[in-house]
């Protein structure tokens, strides 16, 4: 890839030392389209992998603190509480989180870093029975990651 043409100035971390502590939340969501029968052995405990939506939500937990070291120039947060929700869909499950803190800065990113983590694990722990004969995942996808709701 050449990349004489770019004129990036580099990259900072931005100062936000002179901003007063402020309570935070941030609540973002996202989606994972699988089959029913795949939906139907989550609901009914029959993956082979485990509770999956246990682990997606102690995953989503865990990335949603480990996010600063995920994204280079977030800022590292005091966490003071994580709610990770699922809600069940025709053919889809939707992931919900939600990012409380209190800090000088928002936790947007914390939010969408731990829905993206929740859909993965969920990807993780069903693909044995996502996978066409082929292999592929012709009708598994991940859409609509977005932040739903910001407040200071």
């Amino acid at each position: 890839m050449n990349l004489s043409h770019v004129t990036d100035k580099g990259v900072k971390m931005v100062e936000v030392s002179n901003k007063r502590d402020t309570k935070r939340m941030a609540r973002a969501t996202g989606r994972i389209l699988l089959k029913e029968d795949t939906i139907s052995r989550i609901k009914d405990g029959k993956i082979e992998k485990g509770a999956v939506l246990t682990t997606a939500q102690v995953a989503a937990t865990t990335a949603v603190k480990k996010t600063p070291d995920l994204i280079p120039l977030c800022h590292p947060l005091q966490i003071t509480g994580v709610d990770v929700d699922f809600e069940f869909h025709k053919g889809e499950i939707e992931a919900i989180v939600e990012v409380k803190s209190i800090g000088k800065t928002g936790v947007e990113m914390e939010a969408i870093t731990g829905v993206s983590v929740a859909l993965l694990t969920i990807w993780d722990m069903v693909k044995a029975v996502e996978k066409d004969e082929e292999g592929q995942y012709p009708t598994t996808k991940i859409t609509e990651i977005r932040v739903i709701e910001k407040r200071k």
